[in-house]
């Protein structure tokens, strides 16, 4: 088995304002990083739409038309301040859910041994009821619920490692016994959730980091706070929000990690659901706004998943 890689080049036609940090050309740099030789292997397979029923674990019929039915004819419309949607963008979110549901069934079926998923837009921003962030619906939490619901799994598991919290992952998962979330992100920033007092019911665990940190911080908040409650919660699938806006280099927030840092986490991570959840990891896209840094951490990261033991 090798690690599968999903993408759709739908994922290029949702488009944002020029200027905007969210733009085609992340995923145009992260695809480029995965050409070389070392990525040979991997299983490169175009991500399907996601069904209505998919996407209405997490969102309600309610939002699901609105974006159905928010894409302009031409040109943008506005969300709110940051989330745009162009004529692109239904197919795009459609197809950036389904990879991440289509590595899930690929994985337990054991035709893949992990997956990366590099895809737009992102998702861990989207709540239930509300796109923002630039994510439109919650693509790790579909995939998420996709896991339990139709595969019979009973503790799913999402660690996050965006330099943003996932207020939306939280959101979905924070009254469910049977999902966990945990998330490294610098405090204070956008969109201002993920104190560490925020706790859910027991299975939600934020450690922040403050403006300047780097990898000896974020190295001990996986070692001695994300490893640790992973190990209680026992979780039989381990989702990653992978965004790599929290290297040195990025222009959003104030981090000082580097790809070798993204290697290490993901090495750790994977070694962990060898352990604990037979290998089972799907990891999906989310921020980076650098596109040298997020190239050079996008394939630290699926180095990792080929590589780790």
């Amino acid at each position: 088995m090798e690690t599968l890689l999903l993408t759709h080049p739908a994922c290029f036609r949702h488009e944002t304002p020029p200027g905007h940090p969210e733009c085609p050309e992340r995923l145009r740099a992260v695809l480029q990083a995965l050409e070389a030789e070392e990525f040979a292997l991997l299983q490169r397979v175009e991500a399907p739409e996601a069904t209505i029923e998919a996407i209405e674990r997490v969102h309600p019929p309610i939002h699901v038309e609105t974006i159905l039915n928010g894409a302009p004819e031409q040109g943008f419309r506005r969300i709110d301040a940051d989330t745009t949607m162009s004529p692109g963008s239904v197919e795009a979110a459609f197809r950036a859910a389904g990879a991440v549901i289509h590595a899930v069934d690929e994985v337990m079926a054991g035709r893949a041994r992990n997956a990366f998923c590099a895809v737009r837009p992102p998702g861990h921003h989207a709540e239930p009821d509300q796109a923002m962030g630039f994510c439109l619906f919650n693509n790790v939490a579909i995939g998420a619920l996709h896991a339990r619901d139709v595969h019979g799994l009973s503790r799913v598991a999402v660690v996050d490692f965006d330099v943003h919290h996932g207020n939306g992952t939280q959101a979905c998962f924070e009254t469910d016994g049977s999902l966990f979330y945990a998330s490294t992100h610098q405090w204070p920033l956008y969109p201002g959730t993920g104190r560490a007092g925020e706790r859910g019911i027991g299975n939600i665990l934020n450690r922040t980091l403050p403006p300047g940190a780097g990898s000896a911080e974020f190295r001990e908040a996986i070692s001695d706070a994300v490893l640790p409650a992973l190990e209680r919660f026992q979780p039989e699938f381990l989702f990653i929000s992978a965004g790599f806006d929290a290297h040195a280099a990025d222009p959003l927030a104030n981090l000082r990690l580097t790809e070798d840092d993204y290697g290490w986490v993901t090495t750790e991570l994977v070694r962990f659901a060898n352990r604990h959840c037979g290998g089972r990891v799907v990891s999906t896209l989310e921020g980076g706004y650098d596109l040298a840094a997020l190239a050079a951490s996008a394939r630290a990261h699926v180095r990792a998943l080929m590589l780790a033991a």
